[in-house]
């Protein structure tokens, strides 16, 4: 209904002419013969609307057949839906289409390239994440096996090293799945007490090095996301309490579950994050405060954690107080399933 009207108001000069015209006409006949006028104004006026509306409606039907048409040629700028629209809105505006067609057609051209060479991106983003794992892994052989003959300051720098090259892999090929055209995200119902060992496993020289005290009270419960999305968030909030640990650092992993939502909620006794920078650490490149031992920080972290949480229908939040530590919470949505709990 409203684009009707808007027709009428863009046809409203020439509708408003018609009726005049119209109008004239009954005067003229009036004047004539008063007596026929009499006799026959049932049958003026009668014609008088039927013509006016015929006009309008030819006028909306000739809008909708053009909007068609051009909604067609936008998403198909081809020969076929191009004459078909020139046949529509006439010859007159035959050079506007053929202007607008030339346009599209450089404009997708352009998108299809784009699009090609961002999948050639992808493509050699994973292909290296994947090469690089191999020296990671002989690095992570060596730790293990040699341990005992190399010094333990040595070998926690080791450790270090290889889990920040770990961890900026990991965001590369995280912001390179997020960013990408295609995300390979599979749902199912997983083990969230496993999921959250395997990430303190991946942890655990660093935290055991830093003398990390973990008060883990989550129970064997299921949660349905993407397990690897799910492992790529824990990692980059327990990576975090590593970082910005202070004196007996403590970590904490909680589960608290609700009628509609269930909480998982991860803290450390870190450095924290100061009230003014709170409302931004999500952001890309934020760092904050880069005194305090956020120096080396990239503000990546956490802005790949808030996306790929969004992504997996998750909602994450933080807390923190300067100098008392640092929270970060997921909310699971509640999804029924027969046998939630693991036996």
């Amino acid at each position: 209904m409203r684009h009707k009207m808007q027709i009428l108001y863009r046809y409203l000069p020439w509708l408003s002419a018609l009726l005049a015209v119209d109008g004239l006409s009954v005067l003229l006949l009036w004047l004539a013969d008063a007596k026929a006028f009499r006799a026959l104004s049932a049958v003026v006026l009668l014609a008088s609307l039927f013509l006016f509306g015929a006009v309008v409606w030819i006028l909306i039907v000739r809008e909708r057949k053009q909007m068609q048409a051009f909604e067609a040629f936008l998403l198909a700028p081809d020969e076929y839906h191009q004459e078909k629209l020139i046949k529509t809105l006439g010859v007159s505006r035959a050079d506007g289409v053929l202007m607008l067609g030339t346009a599209l057609k450089e404009r997708q051209s352009a998108c299809s390239k784009a699009e090609e060479a961002l999948k050639d991106y992808e493509e050699y983003v994973e292909s290296w994440a994947h090469e690089i794992k191999a020296p990671l892994f002989l690095l992570t052989l060596l730790l293990d096996n040699r341990r005992d003959e190399i010094s333990g300051p040595v070998s926690f720098k080791i450790d270090y090293v290889r889990s920040r090259i770990q961890e900026f892999v990991n965001q590369m090929l995280y912001y390179a799945r997020l960013k990408g055209t295609q995300k390979d995200y599979l749902f199912e119902w997983v083990s969230l007490l496993s999921c959250i060992e395997e990430v303190l496993g991946d942890y655990r020289p660093l935290l055991k090095e830093k003398k990390f005290r973990i008060d883990q009270q989550v129970p064997a419960c299921r949660v349905y996301t993407d397990k690897r999305g799910l492992r790529f968030i824990l990692a980059q909030a327990i990576s975090n309490a590593v970082k910005y640990s202070g004196k007996n650092p403590r970590l904490s992993i909680s589960w608290a579950e609700g009628k509609e939502n269930s909480l998982l909620s991860i803290r450390d006794n870190g450095i924290g994050v100061k009230a003014c920078d709170l409302p931004y650490i999500f952001e890309k490149g934020f760092t904050g405060d880069t005194k305090g031992g956020r120096k080396k920080a990239t503000g990546m972290g956490l802005y790949l954690a808030k996306k790929m949480a969004d992504d997996l229908k998750l909602t994450v939040e933080a807390g923190s107080e300067w100098g008392c530590g640092f929270e970060l919470t997921l909310t699971f949505p509640k999804v029924a399933e027969q046998g939630n709990r693991e036996s």
